[in-house]
């Protein structure tokens, strides 16, 4: 009975206890009080006043993330139907976005339906612009155009856009097989152009290959036929000498020079004989022919001071 003397006390510590306020990490509070905005209570162990002070809403800060499906029609009628992935969060923490997160809307499905439909909208309103050939090549500055759009949007609302990604694109078959068509036919165009260069520069490396052949070929013949050349004018440039050098020799001992050519005569029929290789060789081997052999031979002979003037 004593302990009823002590009601109040209980009651007391009812109240107290009532008014103690735990707020988890990343979440932030919203008190209001007769139904106005009162203040906010951060992370950790908070007191309000029992009865008066109500939390209205508890806010996370967290990272949320959602995935849409939806549908656009480019300029040209064609239907592309789009897979993505939404990562938004509170922009910060301060109390007036808070505010702002916390009274915007009246639920989180409320926001999410309208952040949902303007992501969608816009989307859909660059899609309209363009044709469907380049909405492929176009996906980051479809992602960059909606991220610029709807961040404007969602500040007024306390939030910030952190990241779309564009996951899948696709179209209607009959779309998707033509397009696979289009990109079948320019790979076999570009093989074929790669081929058609490939066999040109093969065919140009083999001329220039075989011209530098035949360059270097008429060099080494050149070369040959100068070297011969050389060869047979020091032939010539020798005999004569040895055979200047014989005559006069001949002419101091009082000798018939004509013994030289009748020797020269029989030398050549001699190599005639031992290099002919079974050769048939004609010689004329009458007088007036032997005679005719030796007037040549004299001829050489009387170039012989010549040759020696030029040594």
């Amino acid at each position: 009975m004593e302990i009823l003397h002590y009601w109040w006390l209980i009651v007391l510590l009812f109240i107290v206890f009532s008014g103690l306020v735990t707020v988890n990490q990343a979440t932030i509070a919203v008190i209001t009080m007769f139904g106005k905005y009162q203040r906010i209570l951060r992370p950790g162990l908070n007191f309000k006043i029992p009865i008066l002070e109500q939390i209205y809403r508890r806010i996370s800060i967290q990272n949320r993330s959602v995935e849409l499906e939806f549908q656009a029609v480019t300029q040209d009628q064609a239907n592309v139907y789009f897979k993505s992935m939404l990562l938004y969060a509170v922009m910060n923490a301060e109390e007036e976005t808070i505010k702002k997160v916390a009274f915007k809307f009246i639920s989180d499905k409320d926001l999410m339906q309208a952040l949902v439909r303007t992501i969608e909208g816009n989307i859909r309103s660059y899609v309209a612009t363009k044709k469907q050939s380049e909405i492929l090549g176009l996906r980051k500055d479809l992602v960059e155009s909606v991220k610029f759009e709807v961040d404007h949007v969602l500040e007024d609302w306390g939030y910030h856009l952190l990241d779309l990604q564009i996951n899948d694109i696709t179209f209607d078959k009959a779309i998707m097989e033509s397009m696979s068509k289009v990109v079948a036919s320019n790979n076999l165009k570009a093989a074929a152009e790669n081929e058609g260069q490939a066999l040109l520069i093969t065919k140009t490396k083999g001329a220039e290959a075989e011209g530098n052949a035949i360059k270097i070929a008429a060099e080494a013949e050149r070369e040959a036929a100068r070297l011969r050349g050389q060869g047979v004018a020091l032939f010539r440039e020798e005999v004569a000498r040895g055979m200047s050098q014989a005559a006069e020799q001949m002419k101091q001992a009082n000798l018939d020079t004509n013994v030289i050519l009748f020797s020269m005569w029989t030398e050549a029929i001699k190599n005639f004989a031992e290099y002919g290789k079974g050769n048939v060789i004609f010689l004329d081997g009458s007088t007036e022919g032997m005679q005719k052999t030796m007037q040549q031979l004299m001829a050489m002979l009387k170039m012989s001071p010549q040759a020696r003037s030029n040594s």
